[in-house]
């Protein structure tokens, strides 16, 4: 499919781009999507969940009474889980939450989604630009001229930029990223995608 090509001031610059099919103009797979943005999300969770057990807690293991004879149930020590301040029972452990999806899968999902944000209108290209340094206004005056500040826009560029992603960081609800790194959870929780002209041919190559 063919999409216009934007300058930085918003205006159609009457050249068209070729998105490629095969990444572009698939039918979306939701089960792939699904399964590519739970393995990110688990990615995400530390892991270093703990509490503390019967054997862990800082208390006497003093026998509380002898165990028959009092009228009362039998009792152990002090950090029985059964008493206020005891250990806990079966409680969290550190672990790991990764799940492993097949780069397949994770591909297919990542054509998904940007196939869906292609049949949805939410795409749009730019020419390549940069700063010698960082501007957040002059950032935000990109967006507005795009008409995509208020839709959580996801800025694609070719290569990583250290002085745009300054320009791009303190923007409420935009993000910015190199075609490289970019996958379907990203792409999915943006309203709209930004791509640099150069970055459409690395976005094809990150999805093969």
């Amino acid at each position: 499919m063919k999409v216009s090509v934007y300058n930085i001031q918003g205006e159609d610059t009457g050249r068209k781009v070729e998105l490629p099919a095969e990444v572009f103009g698939i039918e979306p797979h939701q089960h792939s999507v699904w399964l590519d943005v739970k393995r990110y999300l688990a990615a995400q969770r530390q892991g270093t969940h703990k509490s503390k057990e019967r054997s862990e807690m800082s208390g006497s293991t003093r026998k509380l009474h002898k165990q028959k004879g009092t009228g009362g149930s039998r009792k152990g020590d002090i950090n029985n889980p059964l008493y206020r301040g005891g250990g806990r029972v079966f409680g969290p452990r550190p672990r790991n939450y990764d799940i492993d999806v097949n780069a397949k899968v994770r591909r297919l999902a990542r054509r998904s989604v940007l196939s869906a944000k292609a049949a949805e209108g939410n795409i749009f290209v730019i020419e390549d630009f940069a700063f010698d340094t960082p501007k957040t206004q002059e950032f935000v005056n990109i967006l507005r001229s795009l008409k995509v500040e208020g839709k959580k826009p996801l800025t694609v560029l070719a290569a990583y930029d250290q002085i745009l992603y300054k320009s791009c960081r303190n923007i409420d609800r935009a993000a910015i990223a190199p075609a490289s790194d970019l996958n379907t959870y990203q792409i999915l929780n943006a309203g709209a995608l930004v791509i640099a002209e150069s970055a459409i041919e690395k976005i094809k190559e990150n999805c093969e």
